[in-house]
């Protein structure tokens, strides 16, 4: 029989699709990695099932535990899922700015969620991080995932998307376009197919223009889950340990209007309904395919899907709020 024997069976060896209209005009092809096929609805569904795995080797991560973990929602619902197939429990820390569908979702799966202010210095102890180390501490059983910190992260894209994407592009691929939050993507995926191709396919961050990682303030933006936003009262500037910086040739800068934008476009022009921050993606992926001439082929990592953000992004009010009013995202 053509079965799973389990959920987790189906996660990765996602679709690699061609943007066809939102292109127009450009040589260099464009691929987006759907990576909201998975059964969770995003990429973070890779790295979920990655770290229970080496928690649960390592003995840290016991039958009835608790899993504890700060998330902007699709590495909670990653783990979820996961947990939901071994038996444990989990508590989930959110910053406020989550879309509503996230936190819902997350409830769905018996999921516990704390809500915490993301305005404050990581320090603080009200800040999510801070609070997921101190449920992890004071919970028996508890295990704290730690994706900005969890080896386990990048890995699980070097062993799975990376040699997805060098097989489906048959090591045609030449630009790898993808965001940056925890860094764990672009590391691990980035980092394989410098291997497999001897250095030859470039890696480009996808940021949002206020964020840490690619020179910007650090200041508040609207995009949820990629990029590094430091509150001025913050003591720690550390990076994530999950981001390999040296596996990044360089950043593309993206305004809030050119993601959600952009991601407005894919799915009216090609029927993809995605988040912001894969028009974050996107954005980057075009200005990179515009200095690039037919031989070359660019892939661009799409996280998750539009459905988490009918609240924000796909809001006709909201949107005016972020950016004032729609039109065009002017070349992004």
């Amino acid at each position: 029989m053509d079965v799973y024997e389990s959920l987790v069976d189906v996660v990765g060896n996602t679709p690699l699709v061609r943007l066809n209209r939102i292109t127009a005009g450009l040589s260099a092809p464009i691929y987006a990695k759907l990576e909201y096929v998975n059964p969770g609805g995003s990429v973070k569904d890779r790295i979920a099932l990655s770290m229970v795995r080496a928690a649960e080797d390592a003995g840290l991560l016991r039958p009835g535990g608790t899993i504890v973990e700060t998330t902007s929602g699709n590495t909670g619902v990653g783990l979820a899922m996961v947990a939901a197939q071994r038996g444990y429990r989990c508590v989930f820390t959110l910053p406020e700015k989550s879309s509503a569908e996230k936190v819902a979702v997350l409830r769905a799966y018996g999921a516990e969620v704390v809500v915490c202010p993301g305005d404050v210095p990581r320090e603080h102890p009200d800040h999510p991080r801070a609070t997921a180390a101190r449920i992890a501490r004071t919970t028996p059983g508890a295990w704290l995932a730690d994706q900005y910190n969890n080896p386990a992260n990048p890995r699980a894209h070097h062993g799975s998307t990376g040699p997805e994407l060098w097989r489906q592009t048959e090591g045609r691929l030449t630009h790898l376009v993808a965001g940056v939050g925890t860094g764990g993507t672009i590391s691990g995926t980035g980092g394989y197919l410098k291997e497999v191709s001897g250095g030859r396919v470039r890696v480009i961050g996808a940021d949002p223009e206020a964020s840490v990682y690619s020179g910007g303030p650090g200041t508040a933006y609207a995009v949820e889950s990629i990029g590094l936003f430091r509150h001025p009262e913050t003591v720690d500037d550390s990076w994530p340990e999950s981001f390999h910086t040296d596996v990044v040739d360089r950043f593309e800068r993206i305004s809030d209007r050119d993601s959600l934008l952009t991601a407005r476009r894919l799915a009216r022009e090609e029927g993809l309904l995605v988040g912001a921050s894969a028009g974050t993606a996107v954005a980057a992926g075009l200005r990179v395919a515009a200095g690039l001439g037919p031989d070359d082929l660019v892939v661009v990592v799409i996280p998750d899907s539009g459905r988490n953000y009918l609240s924000k992004v796909f809001d006709d009010a909201w949107l005016r709020e972020q950016i004032g009013e729609e039109r065009p995202a002017g070349g992004a």
